[in-house]
């Protein structure tokens, strides 16, 4: 299956240990938590402006193995990057665990020119969008 990409400027986090990097990484999602009174969140060009929101994807990282949320971390900013401006469309399918959920997943090349995957769960129920994951494409 052919994938489009969408191709952000932005690059990935610099640091060489995972503190460095995660405190780059929780700057820029507090900067994003002080616009807004309740859950965190970003708009959406494909959705139609619609709210992304972006905790789901703190306890989701948290599930994973120190180096994975590395690997991870380190293309934050660029997986932001294209949830806000990528009218490139997703590939979708059904949740195995739900079967109230989607799972769309969006596919870049970030500023450093290496590809990556941003995951997008939405509720069926109510329509909430949430950020799950960014991470290297290989």
């Amino acid at each position: 299956m052919e994938h489009k990409f969408y191709i952000t400027k932005v690059k990935v986090l610099t640091g060489t240990s995972y503190g460095e990097v995660y405190t780059k990484a929780k700057f820029i999602y507090k900067t994003i938590t002080s616009r807004t009174k309740r859950r965190p969140y970003i708009r959406s060009i494909f959705f139609n402006k619609e709210k992304i929101f972006l905790d789901v994807f703190w306890t989701h990282l948290s599930e994973k193995n120190h180096s994975d949320r590395f690997r991870r971390l380190k293309q934050y900013p660029c997986g932001l990057d294209l949830i806000k401006n990528s009218k490139m469309g997703p590939t979708t399918q059904e949740s195995k665990d739900k079967s109230s959920e989607v799972l769309h997943r969006f596919y870049g090349i970030n500023g450093n020119g290496e590809s990556f995957i941003v995951q997008i769960k939405e509720n069926i129920n109510n329509g909430e969008k949430n950020f799950m994951s960014v991470l290297p494409l290989h």
